[in-house]
Order: C-alpha cells, then structure tokens, then sequence
C-alpha cells in the first residue's frame, strides 16, 4: 500500500508538514498535561490515556493511511486555511516507526505491567523533545536518522534543509544577538537569586486585600 499522498510536480508520496507539526503540537500539549500530572500529583491516569491515544494514532497512521489518523485529521482542520508545505513520506514513516516503537514499549511498562522506572521517563523525556522540536521548530529528530540509517538522501525535508544552501542574512546570528541571549540568562539567574523567597509567597485573591503577605 502507498504511504502518503500522490501530488502533482512531485515524484514521490509526500504528506502536509503543516498538518504533521499541529499534529505534534497536539500530542505535545496532552503529554506535557500528563507529565505534569504525574510528577506533581504521582497520578499516572492521564500518562497512561496518553499512550494510549498516541498508540492507536501512529498505529493507523502506519497501518492504514496518515489520512485517517485522527490527530492528523484535526490538524487539517485547524490549518486547512493555510497553503500546504509537502514533505517527502518515506522519512516521515520512518520517524513514525521510532515513535510507535517507543509506544509499544511504554504500553507493556505502563499499562501492562502498571509500572513506572527511569526506563519510561526516559522514553517520555525523549517523546517530548521530538514532539517540541516537530511542533515549534520544525525539525524532525526521526527524520534526521533517516539518511544515517537508509544510506540514501530525504527527498522535500521541512525548510528545505536536505538541500545544501548558504544561509540568507536574516538567518545569521551575530555576535550582538549571542551576548543578548547570555544576558537574558544571566539576569533570569540573578532575579531567581534576589527574588526567589518574595516569589515562594502564596498568591492571593486580586481583591482580597486581607489575604496573608499582603
């Protein structure tokens, strides 16, 4: 079966990168929900509904068609307004092949065994960082294995950036702009250092004048 779609001008299966990263923006937000559920409260229901759902999302994408994979359906509606950006397949399925790989592993860990280790925030570590780097930058991690494991060259990569080019001056980073960025730190350590005690003071009500720390 064909993975991907036939569109004219390309000479392979392509899919709409646009579609994909609010894809990955959707996963992104309902794993972050998840994490954060589990660390602050050490409740693992909604983690587990996760891995579900991202289960049975990159199963039918594999399996049956990338069309019919509901979060990828949802990201079509929500950017059905905006001019696609296609994106060779192959590399895109071999990314998701790493993805429902470490689904499966976290199904037998967390649902199956109804355990939690260092090995499943581990894989929930590595799951987050693909699907922030897919959903804000752009980049697919998956893909970029794809041309060290196949051999061969990824055909339409996001951005362009198989292809080998010189950058344009508005993508090169000054020395200015590096300095601003270390000051930018440097005074986000200085105001946790200086401020850090007023900041533990418990918020309170807006007109609640008689709330403690006021």
């Amino acid at each position: 079966m064909k993975f991907g779609e036939t569109v004219e001008g390309y000479n392979i299966p392509v899919l709409n990168e646009r579609e994909v990263r609010a894809s990955a923006g959707i996963l992104f937000m309902m794993l972050m929900i998840a994490i954060m559920s589990a660390i602050l409260k050490q409740d693992f229901l909604l983690l587990k509904y996760f891995i579900v759902i991202f289960l049975v999302d990159f199963t039918v994408r594999l399996i049956i068609s990338p069309k019919y994979a509901p979060t990828l359906v949802i990201g079509r509606m929500i950017v059905r307004r905006q001019n696609p950006e296609y994106v060779g397949a192959a590399q895109k399925k071999f990314a998701w092949v790493i993805g429902i790989s470490l689904a499966v592993i976290m199904f037998v860990l967390s649902i199956v065994m109804n355990s939690f280790s260092p090995i499943t925030g581990i894989i929930c570590l590595i799951c987050t960082v693909f699907l922030l780097f897919e959903s804000a930058f752009g980049i697919c991690l998956g893909c970029l294995f794809y041309k060290w494991i196949k051999k061969e060259k990824a055909q339409y990569c996001p951005g362009e950036i198989c292809e080998v080019k010189s950058r344009q001056d508005i993508q090169r980073v000054s020395g200015v702009q590096v300095l601003m960025v270390i000051g930018f730190i440097v005074l986000i350590v200085l105001a946790a250092y200086f401020f850090n005690d007023a900041f533990k003071i418990p918020s309170h009500p807006l007109w609640d004048f008689g709330a403690p720390g006021k």
